[in-house]
């Protein structure tokens, strides 16, 4: 009885002894692997045993999702064969039994599996098995989401439904999570998730639903990838009549403190910054956009009440459009109008000179007005001079002198008398009988532009002075 006691406790020890090498011999730090695709992957496998004192065998082998198996490569320590199918794909350095995988592609998942016999020097006829499996997956890292609503305006409380999606470019085994106000959302009586999460749908919306929502993208290769976030607007109906609350769009108009408007026509400085305003009557409020139009086409510039445009052409014109619509009467309205860029007189213009209160159209035509002035008043003063008149009838002959004049009377001689002179502006027939009679009157000096008449006094005595 001791004898086979002490047998008992011998191959109780050397199991002991056995199982505790076994469990220390080899180790592979992580039993599942994550690569990316086109990357390398290394198969790390640590030896904790000196390989000098052993020697080893053992095979790496591949198990494709399918089911079907494959020997990769075969090993000692001094020796590889690798099969040749892979061996370009593959990098195995002996002695160290790890292997690289290169180049990465969907082809490559599966289920590795390692193989190794140790066969210690001291330990005749021990040899001590190992055995590992690796799961290794591919995924191409995720791009960003992009997130979407439906219907992208406001909505009323228990009267509508939003339908959230969210969406990658790149990426594989994607998993979405959703947001709002970053508060993790799950499923309730109200929320329903796609089978993929990314879809969600709220289904009444309650004011509660109000806030800022983004939705997380991430896979196994990649840290969570956040959307932008977008607004969900939720309006309160506590009305008998709820609709009769809202109205509009009414009134719409487009304004801008800058440049000058004529109509629907604004008309800017180049190179000014010019900003319009799009407003109108309506409850609850419109969503604006604003709209380029262009040999019959037409282009979204941005979205909201305000519009910035600067201009960096010296004459243009373009055609704008702002659009309101109010999410829940469905209706919408337009304003049209025209940007004309030219310059308007300030002092930001490039062709006016600086400091110059006077406009160069108004400058023309002033300098205009006084030529032609100018040259009415030369030819006058050539049509009717007075010295000019005077002595053209001094000149005349004498039977001409003797004509018949105007005054009735038959000879020069008559004309003799006391005579008064009075100006009447402006009056061509009298200038003329006044040139005639003021004949023989040298002592008459330029009268300018005013014009002269003549009043004769005839005394009752003539004096025989006045006829020498």
């Amino acid at each position: 009885m001791e004898a086979t006691g002490r047998t008992a406790l011998y191959v109780c020890s050397v199991l002991f002894v056995l199982t505790e090498v076994s469990s220390e011999l080899i180790h592979i730090p992580s039993s599942v692997h994550h690569g990316i695709e086109g990357k390398s992957m290394l198969l790390s496998v640590e030896t904790r045993f000196p390989l000098d004192d052993v020697e080893i065998q053992g095979t790496w082998s591949y198990t494709r999702p399918s089911g079907s198996r494959t020997t990769l490569v075969t090993f000692t320590k001094e020796t590889s064969i690798p099969d040749m199918t892979y061996r370009n794909h593959l990098l195995f350095r002996e002695p160290n039994v790890s292997l690289l995988i290169l180049k990465l592609n969907q082809d490559n998942e599966g289920d590795y599996y390692l193989k190794l016999n140790i066969a210690f020097h001291n330990k005749t006829g021990l040899v001590i098995k190992e055995e590992r499996t690796v799961h290794v997956t591919v995924d191409v890292p995720v791009s960003t989401p992009v997130i979407e609503k439906r219907p992208s305006y406001a909505v009323v409380e228990d009267k509508a439904n939003v339908t959230w999606t969210c969406s990658v470019e790149r990426g594989t085994r994607v998993v979405f999570h959703w947001l709002r106000d970053n508060v993790t959302l799950g499923p309730s009586d109200r929320y329903h998730f796609s089978q993929d999460n990314s879809t969600l749908l709220i289904n009444p919306v309650r004011k509660d639903d109000k806030g800022t929502y983004h939705c997380v993208a991430s896979n196994a290769v990649s840290q969570g990838q956040h959307s932008r976030a977008v607004e969900l607007n939720v309006y309160l109906c506590r009305y008998t009549d709820e609709l009769a609350w809202f109205y509009g769009p009414y009134n719409l108009e487009v304004n801008s403190g800058q440049g000058l408007r004529t109509g629907e026509v604004f008309t800017i400085n180049p190179g000014e910054l010019v900003f319009f305003e799009c407003q109108a009557d309506s409850n609850p409020p419109n969503s604006y956009v604003w709209i380029a139009k262009s040999r019959n086409a037409t282009q979204v510039i941005t979205e909201g009440p305000r519009l910035e445009v600067l201009s960096y052409r010296l004459a243009q014109a373009e055609e704008y459009l702002c659009r309101a619509f109010n999410n829940v009467t469905q209706k919408q309205d337009e304003a049209q109008f025209t940007l004309v860029v030219a310059s308007l007189g300030t002092g930001k213009e490039k062709h006016t000179q600086e400091g110059s209160s006077v406009s160069p159209l108004a400058a023309i035509t002033v300098c205009s007005l006084f030529f032609i002035g100018f040259i009415l008043l030369f030819f006058l003063r050539r049509t009717c001079h007075p010295k000019r008149v005077l002595m053209s009838i001094y000149n005349r002959p004498l039977t001409e002198q003797k004509r018949p004049h105007r005054s009735g009377h038959e000879d020069a001689t008559e004309d003799f008398g006391i005579y008064e002179f009075v100006s009447i502006p402006g009056k061509m027939e009298s200038a003329q009988a006044s040139c005639r009679s003021l004949a023989r009157l040298e002592s008459v000096q330029d009268m300018h532009t005013t014009i002269y008449d003549v009043i004769r006094h005839v005394p009752e005595t003539p004096s025989h002075s006045l006829l020498k």
